[in-house]
């Protein structure tokens, strides 16, 4: 016959073994993990911001005051034409970085509304938002300043 011990051992081992232990996720804080290059792909993004990613899968972080915009607003309105809705993946923007950078330093400086509206009405005209379109309207605020 067995111990009344030995029993409540035996239950505890079988207990632990029948049981899969919790995982945990962790998401890797700056400098822990500095040889893997994972910085791009952080799935959070800061308290008061939000992420995006460029079609050729560059990840930007906004402040949420952006979302008045309506370049962004348009660019939205794109992505979601074009990919529809996420549902477990990121937001995926139709445009390049390069354009993505130049819309952003448009919206961090606050442009006037007549260059904001003009890029905002050519975006929604064409559906262009790459570099080539990039350079162009680079060109044009240049030209825009010297005049001034």
């Amino acid at each position: 016959m067995i111990n009344l011990m030995r029993l409540v051992q035996f239950a505890k081992k079988w207990k632990k073994l029948a049981a899969p232990e919790r995982k945990r996720i962790s998401i890797p804080r700056s400098g822990e993990d500095e040889n893997t290059n994972n910085n791009d792909r952080l799935p959070v993004a800061n308290k008061g911001h939000f992420v995006v990613y460029t079609v050729d899968q560059r990840r930007f972080e906004f402040p949420i005051s952006y979302l008045d915009n309506n370049i962004f607003r348009e660019l939205l309105a794109m992505s979601e034409e074009e990919f529809g809705l996420p549902r477990n993946g990121p937001i995926t923007l139709l445009c390049d970085a390069m354009f993505m950078k130049y819309a952003a330093s448009l919206m961090q400086r606050n442009v006037d509304k007549d260059m904001e509206k003009a890029l905002h009405i050519d975006i929604t005209s064409s559906g262009r938002c790459s570099l080539s379109f990039h350079s162009l309207l680079q060109e044009q605020s240049s030209q825009q300043l010297l005049v001034c």
